[in-house]
């Protein structure tokens, strides 16, 4: 019965894994997002450089001992979504300017860069899914995106959300 009202489309293609918050864990989130973008017949970049920055995000600044984090992806129409949760709800990635000489800081930036938008969904507690959305068509796929700032929310357990340019 369809009463009028949007429905959300259902994405046609998924793939989630649960993983251990190490550099071990997130090199292997990127190696399996990689295949799995090969066995779609999708273009690896730039969506393996974005999940390798997630992964590593939830890894360092997400990790809880003894609490895994998940990464999944959807393409739903032209759209490829990545999504990286973990269970630090208490730590919020802002885009910060990197230290001149540091080894960090520069991550967010590059998946602003890299994709049409990004952001932060909350819930339940105590999680948090760091997501962000690749077009799959014409320029977009060299990495070319286009910001774009609808106010989508993500999943029904989402209590708030937080997206950027």
């Amino acid at each position: 019965m369809n009463d009028g009202s949007p429905q959300t489309p259902i994405p046609a293609r998924t793939f989630a894994v649960q993983l251990s918050p190490t550099r071990r864990g997130a090199r292997l989130a990127r190696l399996l997002v990689t295949e799995q973008l090969r066995c779609w017949g999708l273009p690896l970049y730039p969506a393996q450089q974005v999940i390798a920055e997630l992964a590593n995000n939830a890894a360092t600044h997400g990790r809880v001992p003894g609490r895994d984090f998940r990464v999944a992806m959807y393409v739903t129409g032209d759209t490829l979504r990545l999504e990286v949760t973990d269970t630090r709800d208490d730590r919020v990635p802002r885009h910060q300017p990197p230290i001149e000489d540091g080894e960090s800081g520069r991550g967010l930036a590059l998946v602003e860069a890299m994709t049409e938008r990004w952001g932060v969904a909350f819930g339940p507690t105590p999680r948090k899914t760091v997501w962000a959305e690749i077009g799959l068509r014409g320029d977009r796929l060299a990495g070319n995106a286009v910001p774009v700032n609808d106010g989508a929310v993500g999943r029904s357990s989402v209590r708030r959300e937080v997206n950027h340019q």
